[in-house]
């Protein structure tokens, strides 16, 4: 029976030997920084829980056979707010979301939606937890307000784009 091979064991294994060599060479250091370390991931891991939990909702409530109906022309501030969220969820290389917008698009995905969405991803929630830590809530909350009030005005500037492109034709 083969075992799945576990991905990131050996720089974790890799890590645990390097830590063990300097616990030998210099143990004050060492133990600080495992306690540093420790306190850290003690400090994010109500953060890493609540953004597992709430990507865990949305992606168990939202559909996106459901979503896609509402990216059509009539969809109104509803489209909006989907296309940032849906950007804001998504995860994977950005090629990889490619045919799926384009068959959207093909079915009447706007696209002004399509740039929110893609603007949108520059949110990452699992990196969401480190930023606070960083640099603080208040910076990271305007930060990420400011990143989807520049995917609505991005999107809103491409539709009005497409739209005087189509208009000129």
């Amino acid at each position: 029976m083969k075992f799945p091979e576990l991905k990131g064991s050996r720089f974790l294994v890799l890590v645990a030997l390097l830590y063990a060599v300097l616990f030998f060479v210099d143990r004050n250091n060492t133990t600080a920084a495992l306690q540093q370390s420790g306190s850290l991931l003690f400090k994010l891991l109500p953060v890493f829980l609540a953004v597992i939990l709430l990507t865990t909702l949305i992606n168990y409530f939202l559909n996106p056979k459901q979503i896609v109906k509402h990216f059509g022309k009539d969809s109104g501030l509803k489209g909006w707010l989907y296309a940032l969220l849906s950007g804001v969820i998504s995860h994977g290389p950005m090629y990889a979301w490619y045919p799926m917008l384009q068959d959207m698009r093909r079915h009447g995905m706007r696209d002004g939606l399509i740039a929110a969405f893609f603007y949108a991803r520059a949110i990452k929630l699992p990196l969401l937890p480190l930023m606070i830590d960083y640099f603080g809530l208040l910076f990271t909350a305007l930060l990420s307000l400011y990143i989807l009030a520049g995917a609505l005005v991005q999107g809103y500037l491409i539709e009005k784009c497409v739209q005087k492109e189509q208009d000129g034709d």
